[in-house]
């Protein structure tokens, strides 16, 4: 089976393609299928329209099977060359605008599949089928090599007696919600705490980093299904969110794990029993669990596949 994934063009990205749509990618192929990528540059609406023709070329010279698109736009662009079944993936980015979520939900209604990575997604589309869709959030790495604290802490040349606090995103990402974060600090007075930001970094990094770290925290605005919370699970790394999106349903009711308001206060005693914890979370288990691992995830992404072919 040869699949035609189609994603928007990103610059500042390996590949110019996010790390998740090329994992799943990677994951996929090895169920046994073949994989290639079409990317859309520019910006704008225009952008996704304009790439039809392109794409219909690229069609014609890979003959895929199936074109999985992800993010709504473009399925804009996959869903109008009208030659080979589609399906869309919706990530949550979509439904932030109501003019993306309108011109993305309704002509995703002509896909031959949908998939929602969560359940809210499909909740707030302004358009949406009641059959061939599925919720289903995009897999992790559950291979990871265990690696001690202190070891990682020594090889990323961090101190041994400082706590760290590994920040879910950028701190200048309104989105991720960093504010927060930094008043709960203040309210504690600690001068032993350190917070890290996931910036320039590499996967190698940020794992050894979710090993090293004391507390994942992630008092997130919005998401879809947050990769880098599962993959803190994954590293049993203790952790801190908001109740957003399926958060709350990953965390689960596991030792380790806390859900705190947007009241600095709350998130500040919720900071405290995490670094009180002072173990390991039994997260890496949640995720097999949930069926959430990259092969797992690959394996009923492919069933979708056969179901439309």
């Amino acid at each position: 089976m040869k699949i035609l994934i189609v994603c928007r063009y990103k610059e500042n990205f390996i590949n110019h393609i996010m790390p998740f749509i090329t994992e799943q990618g990677e994951a996929i192929a090895k169920q046994g299928a073949i994989i290639d990528y079409f990317t859309i540059k520019g910006s704008g609406l225009w952008a996704y329209v304009k790439s039809i023709a392109a794409l219909k070329k690229k069609i014609d010279e890979f003959k895929p099977d199936v074109v999985h698109a992800h993010y709504g736009l473009s399925g804009v662009t996959a869903v109008l060359q009208r030659k080979v079944p589609v399906v869309v993936t919706f990530h949550n980015g979509e439904t932030l605008s109501k003019t993306v979520n309108f011109v993305s939900s309704f002509v995703s209604l002509f896909a031959k599949h949908r998939i929602y990575v969560a359940r809210h997604i499909y909740d707030l589309c302004f358009f949406k089928s009641k059959k061939n869709y599925t919720i289903l959030p995009c897999g992790v790495d559950v291979n990871v090599e265990e690696l001690n604290k202190n070891i990682a802490r020594e090889e990323l040349g961090l101190k041994k007696d400082k706590k760290y606090i590994l920040f879910g995103g950028t701190f200048s990402n309104l989105r991720k919600n960093y504010p927060l974060l930094k008043q709960a600090l203040e309210l504690l007075q600690r001068d032993d705490i350190e917070v890290l930001e996931m910036k320039g970094l590499s996967r190698e990094q940020i794992t050894k980093l979710m090993f090293a770290c004391n507390l994942f925290a992630l008092p997130t605005k919005s998401e879809g299904s947050p990769q880098a919370l599962k993959e803190a699970m994954v590293c049993n790394c203790p952790i801190l969110a908001t109740d957003v999106a399926d958060i709350k349903y990953l965390l689960g009711d596991l030792e380790g794990h806390y859900i705190c308001s947007f009241e600095a206060g709350d998130a500040a005693d919720k900071i405290q029993k995490a670094l009180d914890f002072s173990k390991r979370t039994n997260g890496k288990n949640r995720i097999i669990a949930l069926g959430l691992s990259s092969e797992k995830v690959a394996e009923n992404i492919i069933k979708i596949y056969k179901s439309i072919v």
